[in-house]
């Protein structure tokens, strides 16, 4: 058994549209022109969106951010995600989506990877969309802490 995480990715234009937005792919398999499936080692971050309508529009909008586990690790189940993960963000909805899009672009924009983010901000992005406000912007000082804590720890 692997210790990677498989995420398995559709794109059927207009139909059925599965993305990474962002993470470090530690391998990817090509099944076919239409699938794929790539994988990220234990504790990576990653982002997957994913789209689908029918005859009459838009029925999933979601995006999941997520930090791979390790073998044995307890994870949330997700789909086409195996063996699961941590979610550390889980929005559904157009709008919303896009607000994490636009999260994701401005933290690119200081010159973060949102790979290396701390992931509790990405809680907290989850949190204040869930209940309706705006989320406070990830800056260059609680990014700098953020590495300094993890440096710290054991």
């Amino acid at each position: 058994m692997s210790d990677l995480t498989a995420v398995e990715l559709t794109w059927i234009e207009k139909n059925i549209e599965q993305w990474i937005r962002f993470g470090n792919f530690a391998g990817v398999k090509i099944l076919d022109r239409r699938r794929r499936i790539v994988s990220f080692a234990p504790d990576s971050i990653f982002a997957i969106v994913r789209w689908a309508s029918n005859g009459f529009g838009t029925v999933v909008s979601r995006i999941d951010i997520v930090r791979a586990v390790a073998p044995g690790e307890p994870c949330q189940t997700l789909p086409f995600v195996h063996p699961g993960g941590d979610i550390l963000l889980r929005i559904d909805g157009w709008p919303k989506v896009e607000r994490v899009l636009q999260a994701i672009d401005a933290i690119e924009a200081i010159g973060i990877d949102p790979v290396e983010v701390a992931p509790e901000h990405w809680r907290h992005v989850h949190n204040r969309l869930i209940a309706g406000y705006e989320p406070r912007p990830y800056t260059r000082k609680r990014h700098d802490a953020w590495l300094l804590r993890r440096r710290a720890e054991p």
